[in-house]
């Protein structure tokens, strides 16, 4: 057996974790025209930020956390993804952020992010954490009353009824509709996944690792990931061992993803673990620091490692969360306090209200410039490099005239080569260019994300250019890599035989003849890339 190296099939066709650092949106930004943008209610000016394919809510998280030191203003983040899983994902996630410090330390939930975040394999209390939350978002998905009391900062209005129905499928699986670990069963669905990548080179994997590690990542600016590190995620997918190794052994459910598959000539539904077995979740948070004494190194080595950095960076930012979201009532704010009966101050929770995530409808990207309430009304556009085939003429036109536009590069795709990642930044500017924007002049250069503004009125232009809108370049873009060569057996759990479908993907008979409404459509294969 070969091996597919240079086909992307590393990457998998759904993406869980980032590959280029957080972000602070508001510092991406153009500066916002209180005259123009206030909201009448609160009179702070909103700041409207489309992402598409962020995965992981990392920018939103960083955001959030250096909101402090800009003047104030409220968020309003539309997050389009290509599967339900991220979706649930970023619920998790943002939960687990705001969770009362009261109920989780600092260090617990800085801890819990990483590994049920970045980790194939759990331990048994995050496991049962992950368990407990998903159980109460899968009861407050499909009840839009008690969801927006309980968590205001969330908007699902967006999605359509039988996306809501799935996303509270995905939860029930999480919190354990099918019990035991053969429902999930992580650690041979990785073998196997690892298996099918490395072909005759599987059993060589180690200096494949090495390989990998220090000719491309460290080559490529990420110096800090460490060998062992890197080695124990490629050989079991733990990437964060904050405990000793033999506690790590429950299935991250949270990885899991669902697609179609042919089989014996019928088409079927099953589960497996289709993400990322080549980079892993170190770039995110794990590269980069404020803090310069953690990227120190000795006799040209770093002191310290990425997951140490990671655990550093996801601490600060939940402590700056934390700090941001108290309500400031020392500050004599009027719009902090509300008064109660008796004429007492009693905080009325601003960052609730500080910030919305509103999840836009699968496969929605083309059409949102239909609606009048997006058209122009973007300040900042994010795309993440499995997600560039959507930047096109209509996209650009839902950003602002003067709006900014930042692409996620494909740096960190250890299967490209060099001349492969120049040739996916030239088309990043060429389809930019389509869409409207122009690179921007005042830009620090970066090898992981390319930026852009919107000039002028540029919306009714730019449909004139002569590349057909919404059309990928085929240089760039190839068919899934599942429709040309599927998955073996080994790779996938069918969902017949174990639980009904229900209670996986809700694939009832309309969901079964459009199932690309209910499964995730390839992200990171979705690259030309040439064989070696």
């Amino acid at each position: 057996m070969t091996t597919p190296a240079g086909s992307g099939s590393g990457f998998g066709t759904v993406s869980w974790w980032g590959l280029s650092p957080a972000v602070d949106l508001q510092a991406e930004s153009a500066p916002v025209d209180p005259d123009l943008q206030a909201d009448t209610e609160h009179g702070t000016p909103d700041l409207n930020v489309l992402l598409l394919g962020s995965t992981d809510g990392r920018h939103l998280l960083q955001t959030l956390a250096r909101a402090a030191l800009w003047p104030q203003r409220r968020f309003q983040f539309y997050v389009l993804e290509n599967n339900l899983e991220a979706v649930a994902r970023h619920m998790l996630i943002f939960s687990l952020a705001l969770e009362d410090p009261e109920k989780m330390g600092l260090q617990e939930k800085s801890e819990t992010f990483l590994e049920m975040w970045g980790n194939a394999l759990l331990r048994p209390p995050v496991a049962a954490f992950v368990r407990a939350q998903a159980d109460r978002l899968a009861h407050l998905v499909p009840e839009p009353d008690r969801l927006a009391e309980q968590l205001p900062w969330l908007n699902l209005g967006a999605l359509k009824f039988r996306e809501r129905d799935a996303l509270e499928a995905v939860f029930r699986f999480w919190a354990g509709g099918e019990k035991g670990p053969e429902a999930f069963p992580m650690s041979r669905l990785w073998d196997s996944r690892l298996r099918h990548y490395l072909g005759s080179r599987y059993d060589a994997r180690r200096g494949v690792s090495d390989w990998d590690l220090h000719m491309k990542l460290h080559d490529r600016g990420a110096r800090v990931i460490h060998t062992r590190e890197f080695r124990r995620w490629r050989d079991t997918g733990v990437a964060f061992e904050l405990r000793d190794s033999s506690a790590y052994h429950v299935p991250n459910r949270t990885l899991a993803s669902g697609r179609f598959l042919s089989h014996r000539g019928e088409r079927i539904a099953a589960r497996g673990y289709w993400g990322d077995i080549a980079t892993g979740p170190f770039v995110a948070f794990g590269i980069e620091a404020d803090d310069d004494s953690l990227l120190r190194t000795s006799n040209g080595q770093p002191v310290k490692t990425a997951g140490e950095i990671t655990l550093h960076n996801v601490t600060e930012m939940f402590r700056e969360i934390t700090a941001w979201r108290r309500p400031r009532v020392a500050q004599g704010d009027p719009e902090q306090v509300r008064g109660d009966g008796d004429g007492s101050p009693e905080p009325a929770g601003p960052a609730l209200e500080s910030f919305t995530v509103h999840f836009l409808s699968l496969g929605s990207a083309q059409t949102l410039h239909h609606k009048s309430c997006y058209k122009g009304r973007f300040q900042l556009l994010y795309v993440a490099c499995g997600m560039v085939h959507l930047l096109s003429p209509e996209l650009g036109a839902c950003v602002a005239p003067g709006g900014r536009l930042i692409v996620e590069l494909a740096q960190y795709l250890v299967d490209l080569r060099q001349e492969q990642l120049q040739g996916f930044s030239t088309k990043v500017g060429e389809l930019a260019q389509t869409a409207g924007f122009a690179p921007h002049p005042g830009a620090k250069p970066s090898e992981t994300l390319a930026r852009f503004y919107k000039a002028g009125d540029s919306g009714s232009g730019c449909m004139d250019l002569t590349v057909e809108p919404g059309t990928p370049p085929p240089e760039v873009l190839v068919p899934p890599l599942g429709a040309t060569n599927p998955p073996s057996e080994d790779l996938t759990q069918p969902l017949e035989g174990r639980v009904p479908p229900s209670e996986t993907l809700n694939l009832s008979s309309e969901s079964q003849a459009s199932p690309s409404e209910a499964l995730a459509p390839p992200t990171r294969s979705q690259f030309h890339i040439s064989n070696l």
